[in-house]
């Protein structure tokens, strides 16, 4: 066992002097010429162009794009309007379909105990980050009508039933919308 133990030493030794004597082909002999630097042939309009209004590409549809895709017009009308503050940048939410996970989580436990206005702050933060989340859509609307704002409840209620008529929440969703309709 020492034998061996000794013997892994020595060798490990030996590689480690070996690789401190060998010579590096990496770094550039002393008495070699250094190659030239290429440079690039300046142009006239070769100024450091910004990426300013001025120098974008025509990103503009085809000529008979409208005729060709008659309802494009709706997909992308969002879109096409400038932000209020004046600026081209294009925002957009985040879809994070785990956090929406988490914050219906975190709304049931509101829910469960009885603490509505947290609940409903809840599922309209997984709405933020999962737009039409069927499971959100719904307990947002029965937390609306817990606290009253049966309108809301209502859009909620036939929105949940829009994503998915045939779900499993849809008919507790046809009886708490039947249930709004006595009321008024």
């Amino acid at each position: 066992m020492r034998c061996s133990l000794l013997f892994a030493v020595l060798l490990l030794s030996a590689c480690c002097l070996a690789q401190q004597d060998a010579p590096k082909q990496d770094a550039p002999k002393p008495d070699a010429p250094r190659q030239k630097e290429v440079s690039r042939p300046s142009t006239p309009d070769d100024t450091q162009e910004s990426s300013s209004r001025d120098t974008r590409i025509d990103t503009t549809a085809p000529k008979d794009d409208a005729k060709n895709h008659p309802d494009s017009a709706e997909a992308v009308s969002d879109l096409e309007a400038p932000p209020s503050d004046g600026s081209d940048v294009q925002e957009f939410h985040p879809w994070n379909p785990y956090k929406a996970n988490k914050d219906v989580q975190v709304g049931d436990y509101y829910y469960k105990r009885k603490n509505y206005k947290g609940a409903l702050d809840r599922y309209k933060e997984a709405l933020y980050y999962k737009p039409n989340d069927a499971v959100a859509t719904f307990r947002l609307a029965q937390c609306q009508e817990k606290l009253g704002d049966k309108e809301e409840a209502r859009k909620n209620f036939e929105q949940y039933l829009k994503i998915l008529p045939d779900g499993p929440l849809a008919k507790e969703a046809h009886t708490s919308l039947a249930k709004l309709a006595k009321k008024d």
